[in-house]
């Protein structure tokens, strides 16, 4: 029997969902209801109820490795599990080919000595899968067609075209029926149709593609040579392992930026459609987080520290002030630290006009949010004024900054909560809460939490250049050096 792999795709930015998602972190990095799980955890647990969870390896973007791993260790300690998970990086964003390309290349890798190819699931991190027992018993359907050298594409049946998406024109095929009754072989595959003569095509049968993909590791190599050579050939030379989990930058950024649709999938001829029916949402815009959400008699959603009175059909989503509405009408408003998105049901789908305008002045609220995570903890900016930055940092028990130094900046720490040893220059310093410490130009100098409470930090920066990219690291146990 072939080993069955899945590979999450975690590296979107998800514009179509600001302010909540940001490129420094996108949509599948938060809790989009009232749930316990964040997109990504959720599908990541989708996958965990087909396969065994050793074999689920998430592909993201470099920048957002930690965050995945952060989440993926939630994960075990609600279940108790000690497994080490592979996380692939992207060393730069290159859309769905690369990405998948990299993760088949690594699990191709791990099993050069099986005599069966692996069987590979790819699934995007920000969707939304309404039944996991139904999902597994769908997914079960593909292995037959995957091992028999088939692409299996998953569908879902519309009347409505989205022009975001991708669709199949399907038709019977006996020999696929024969394999799988459900299934059936796409004849016509369509990415994005958003000119009238695309549109034309898609007159009759045909499915909404999911985007989630099964096939064998050796037919997506037979195909991926036929139809994007440049991207195999870069791969040919190079090795993807557990302890170089990337390519080079030289290497990758070679590389088309193009998705596995244009790529592989419109112009392959082993293209099979298996229907995933009602259980499969795109989490693409605030009207389908609305839609898919409990309402309230009125046909209110309200997520997060809200209040209201008298609206109707309104979706409030708030993720730290109180936010209070009044007599609001098919209304959507989104808030966060530092924006507000106000839109009426008509216009929410068009949120990407915005996300083109902050490439000006606002790009900071493109990129980032005021609390950013990482893998120790996280902070909160408070105030960025004319050579000052103030920050609040909260450190998790045990967590520890890396070694490093900065070229334009000074810090003052000023314990809030908890206690704190700190690397200054050679020296090691135990403060507790009310103390305080100055780190000069070029020191050396880390924070580490070694108790069991959370280490809370007030920081000031001062300085010519206040700037993330200001941080030379020297040591870090989260092995971002």
């Amino acid at each position: 029997m072939s080993i069955v792999y899945c590979l999450i795709m975690a590296g979107g930015s998800g514009s179509r969902l600001w302010p909540v998602s940001r490129e420094m972190f996108p949509k599948q990095m938060f809790k989009l209801d009232n749930g316990d799980y964040t997109l990504f955890q959720k599908t990541f647990l989708n996958v965990a109820t087909f396969i065994d969870d050793k074999n689920i390896i998430p592909v993201t973007n470099i920048k957002h490795v930690s965050s995945i791993k952060e989440q993926l260790k939630t994960l075990q300690d609600k279940f108790c599990r000690k497994r080490s998970y592979t996380v692939l990086s992207e060393p730069i964003g290159k859309n769905t080919a690369p990405c998948i390309s990299l993760g088949v290349k690594y699990i191709k890798e791990m099993n050069n000595n099986n005599i069966n190819s692996p069987i590979i699931i790819c699934v995007p991190s920000d969707q939304m899968i309404t039944d996991r027992i139904q999902f597994s018993d769908i997914l079960s359907k593909g292995i037959k067609l995957a091992q028999e050298g088939y692409i299996v594409a998953f569908g879902t049946k519309t009347e409505k075209i989205n022009p975001n998406l991708g669709y199949m024109k399907i038709r019977k095929n006996q020999k696929v029926s024969d394999i799988e009754p459900l299934a059936q072989k796409v004849f016509k595959f369509l990415e994005k149709p958003d000119n009238k003569e695309k549109l034309k095509e898609l007159t009759g049968k045909f499915y909404m593609n999911s985007g989630i993909y099964m096939f064998s590791a050796s037919t997506y190599f037979e195909e991926l040579k036929k139809y994007s050579p440049e991207i195999d050939k870069l791969l040919e030379n190079n090795i993807v392992t557990s302890n170089i989990p990337s390519l080079p930058l030289n290497v990758y950024d070679k590389m088309e930026n193009i998705s596995i649709d244009y790529a592989v999938m419109e112009k392959t001829k082993k293209l099979v459609c298996i229907p995933l029916n009602s259980i499969w949402k795109d989490v693409g815009s605030w009207k389908v987080i609305y839609d898919v959400s409990n309402k309230d008699e009125n046909g209110n959603c309200f997520i997060g520290n809200t209040l209201d009175i008298d609206s109707s059909n309104t979706f409030v989503y708030s993720t730290s002030k109180l936010t209070a509405t009044m007599g609001l009408k098919d209304a959507f408003v989104v808030e966060t630290e530092d924006a507000v998105l106000v839109s009426d049901s008509k216009n929410i789908n068009d949120i990407k006009k915005i996300y083109k305008k902050l490439n000006g002045k606002n790009s900071s609220k493109k990129v980032i949010h005021k609390t950013v995570y990482r893998p120790w903890g996280y902070y909160t900016v408070m105030e960025n004024g004319n050579g000052f930055l103030t920050k609040c940092i909260t450190v998790n028990p045990k967590a520890k900054l890396s070694v490093q130094k900065h070229h334009y900046r000074s810090e003052h720490w000023i314990i809030l909560e908890g206690d704190a040893v700190v690397l200054k220059g050679e020296e090691l310093i135990n403060l507790k809460s009310g103390e305080s410490i100055d780190i000069d130009v070029e020191e050396i100098h880390s924070l580490q939490n070694p108790g069991n409470e959370q280490l809370v930090v007030f920081e000031i920066q001062q300085g010519d250049i206040l700037d993330e990219n200001d941080i030379v690291r020297l040591e870090d146990i989260y092995g971002r050096v």
